[in-house]
């Protein structure tokens, strides 16, 4: 059987189409269906290019023009060429200039255009779980706010809290006795926070952990002394990087 090779075609960035064929072809997982994306295609010349190459590998052609005169010279080049081709936005389109009256503006990626801020939270929130509790330090360059800290100071929930606004967060955890990662002052200090936190009030965090994670063998985890030590190496931590500090003691994230 010939699987054929779809060529999704966009004036904008695709991700309309692309997104559509891929709902559909989640649908037949025992095939491996070719795909590639064409964005920014805004002229016949354009177009032609990749309905030749979807005939030369018997592919087809599925699109989301906005503009009439490209659906137009779309199908017109696919009859042609002998292309299948599908596409995704014409008849929609039609039907709401009838019923509505009024003709549509024809800006392709102007969906992505007014949601932006949308994408942008979206991105970040992903950036920020892919760096959490130090996974990926070599993403750490590319955060727009680094959090460090030791154990239950709240790194994670800030961070999220953070990507919700659209910021980019990545957080390092500080233990004792392992040495921070370098990636950590190699980056404007300026973007380095170091929360720390009062110890009586620590406990009482980590003393709720360990009775969610079923009571295990806490050992030092629990001990003031060595919890004094912890922060006290952050500090240093700190002090060498030059980060601002932030005292969270009894602070909700919001504060």
């Amino acid at each position: 059987m010939n699987v054929p090779h779809i060529y999704i075609v966009s004036g904008g960035k695709g991700l309309t189409g692309e997104n559509v064929v891929n709902s559909l072809l989640a649908q037949f997982p025992d095939f491996k269906v070719p795909t590639s994306v064409h964005p920014d295609v805004h002229t016949e010349e354009q177009a032609v290019d990749i309905i030749l190459k979807a005939k030369k590998s018997h592919g087809i052609i599925v699109h989301t023009m906005v503009s009439k005169r490209m659906r137009a010279a779309i199908t017109a080049n696919c009859i042609l060429h002998g292309v299948t081709h599908f596409d995704l936005m014409g008849q929609l389109s039609d039907y709401l200039t009838n019923a509505l009256g009024a003709e549509p503006i024809q800006v392709p990626g102007l969906f992505r255009k007014l949601n932006q801020d949308y994408f942008d939270r979206v991105a970040a929130i992903e950036f920020t779980l892919s760096t959490d509790d130090g996974m990926n330090l070599r993403k750490l360059e590319q955060a727009e706010i680094v959090l460090t800290g030791i154990s239950r100071t709240g790194k994670t929930p800030l961070s999220i809290y953070l990507a919700m606004f659209g910021w980019k967060v990545a957080n390092v955890s500080l233990v004792k006795d392992i040495p921070p990662p370098e990636e950590l002052f190699k980056i404007d200090d300026r973007r380095v926070f170091g929360l720390t936190i009062d110890p009586s009030n620590l406990i009482d965090q980590r003393k709720k952990r360990v009775s969610q994670m079923g009571g295990f063998n806490s050992g030092t985890y629990l001990n003031i002394n060595s919890i004094n030590d912890e922060l006290e190496m952050a500090e240093k931590v700190f002090r060498r990087g030059r980060f601002t500090v932030i005292d969270v003691t009894n602070k909700l994230v919001e504060s």
